[in-house]
């Protein structure tokens, strides 16, 4: 990947190419497809105690792990097709981890139905459209907010698992429910216009 004279969050700074991709083509992008919605779900859920760049080299062998993300075959995953998750190595092999997926997929499902869509669900926390923040540096990042707090305590009421504040707020991150870029990064600009 041929490195951009652009200016970039901190973060996404190195020379970790699929960081790099990640920051300027999805993160922050507002996501409305519930597939992609529950990918993330699954993914940030997976991500907890381990770096986000270690979960980004396994999103494929995820994708194929948990049938692309598809939550109504995920949600009838019996424990068979979970025990063999457990061997592969593709994936973070957390038992846990592993069973809140499958878990989150079936209230994933139950949410659907009550809402007509995740995604109606899932952005009425913020109004329908992206928080824009102004920070200028990862240090002014929040690691929660009263939204995420909102979230969480929702879905944990609802029957989700691993969706505790701080994993959702970087689900909101991910999806584009808040725009965290920093100000100096040229990806902030570009997703404010977007509104």
């Amino acid at each position: 990947m041929k490195r951009s004279s652009k200016r970039v969050c901190g973060w996404a700074a190195g020379d970790n190419p699929l960081m790099r991709r990640y920051h300027d083509k999805e993160w922050g992008v507002p996501v409305h497809d519930d597939r992609r919605l529950f990918e993330f779900l699954t993914l940030e859920g997976a991500q907890a105690g381990l770096s986000w760049s270690t979960i980004l080299g396994k999103r494929e062998n995820y994708r194929e792990a948990f049938a692309g993300f598809d939550p109504v075959r995920v949600a009838r995953f019996d424990s068979r097709r979970r025990a063999s998750l457990m061997k592969n190595p593709g994936i973070v092999r957390n038992r846990l981890k592993i069973e809140s997926t499958v878990s989150n997929a079936r209230a994933f499902l139950d949410v659907r139905n009550e809402f007509g869509t995740f995604n109606d669900y899932v952005w009425q926390f913020v109004d329908g459209k992206a928080l824009q923040n102004r920070r200028r540096s990862l240090r002014e990042v929040p690691a929660r907010t009263r939204v995420s707090d909102a979230l969480s305590i929702d879905l944990t009421k609802r029957g989700f698992r691993f969706v505790g504040s701080t994993i959702m707020y970087a689900f909101m991150q991910a999806v584009g429910m808040v725009n965290d870029h920093e100000i100096s990064c040229y990806r902030h600009w570009e997703l404010a216009r977007r509104r």
